[in-house]
């Protein structure tokens, strides 16, 4: 049965590649959607173009993009993109399938996080689109943009130090410049919690961002979200990408609860424990969100294996 890769639903008799659901997510006038009109190459070709050119970059190749509604099809844009587009990459494998899983994985616990799905494209590949949330309008999305400031310029720091700080100077930026710390703390440590447990190792300092919406100051919708364990494999090294309680590698259910939890964030037990009860009763769900996925069989075992070996340490 083929799935939509927007809504991971099984298509119904007369829908095509996306469901009728998915399509009304990017627009409630998509009746259809095209293939993406670039094969792998030729969209890695594209983001070196662009690279220099969008505010928005990093390791993984991405385009910015429009979706003509229509031509019922992303355009790449090289100014005013509302959307990002982050095709395959030849040094590892299924990088979009697995962004579009963990992004979901993320949400079900109630991480916030931006509309996104995965496209199929002219070579029968998948990329991963996600909306931009700096970009509300997308009529006007150059005049309405909102202000976002990502921890390392926050930090003073920058593309090459960007692993140089730890987890508790990105507590110390909350405490410093949000509206209601407090609630921002406690979406820090639920962020922090499920970055270790899902195995994404590469949360440094450009990953982090604030957002100002109406005048207030918070953490912005997550974004980069990615299982590093699993995409790497045996080039892992390291748990975390920045430090914290002096660690990067064999943590433990205390440097997250009673250090960072409750001695850094000065978050209570009660708190404490709703967050990880959460996650632990949420668990039926990721399975079968990651069995759902665009995974090949051995990923979604291995994606599985990684987060019952994390939790492990907490339960």
């Amino acid at each position: 049965m083929m799935r939509c890769p927007i809504t991971y639903e099984d298509l119904l008799p007369g829908e095509n590649r996306y469901s009728a659901a998915g399509l009304k997510r990017l627009s409630p006038r998509l009746k259809s959607l095209k293939d993406f009109p670039y094969t792998m190459g030729e969209q890695l070709k594209e983001a070196n173009r662009l690279a220099s050119k969008l505010s928005i970059q990093g390791i993984q190749p991405k385009l910015s993009v429009v979706l003509d509604v229509a031509q019922e099809t992303f355009e790449i844009a090289d100014k005013g993109g509302t959307f990002i587009l982050k095709p395959q990459n030849p040094q590892w494998n299924s990088l979009p399938e697995n962004e579009d899983l963990t992004m979901r994985l993320a949400a079900a616990i109630g991480i916030e996080v931006p509309l996104h799905g995965l496209l199929y494209c002219k070579d029968g590949a998948l990329s991963y689109w996600i909306r931009r949330f700096d970009r509300p309008s997308l009529r006007n999305p150059t005049k309405q943009k909102l202000n976002v400031e990502d921890f390392a310029q926050l930090s003073q720091e920058d593309r090459l130090t960007k692993y140089n700080s730890s987890m508790e100077k990105v507590a110390k930026i909350i405490s410093q410049f949000c509206s209601f710390p407090l609630l921002e703390q406690e979406k820090l440590f639920r962020l922090t919690l499920f970055n270790f447990i899902v195995g994404n190792e590469d949360m440094h300092l450009k990953n982090f961002s604030l957002i100002t919406r109406d005048s207030l100051i918070s953490l912005s919708p997550a974004y980069d979200l990615l299982n590093t364990t699993l995409a790497m494999g045996a080039g892992t090294q390291e748990e975390m990408a920045l430090t914290l309680n002096g660690k990067k590698q064999k943590l433990k259910a205390d440097d997250f609860i009673e250090v960072y939890g409750k001695g850094r964030l000065g978050l209570s037990s009660n708190t404490i424990n709703r967050i990880l009860q959460t996650i632990q009763l949420i668990q039926p769900e990721w399975r079968q969100l990651i069995d759902r996925s665009f995974l090949t069989q051995d990923q979604k075992d291995g994606y599985k294996a990684i987060i019952k070996e994390r939790l492990a340490r907490f339960f």
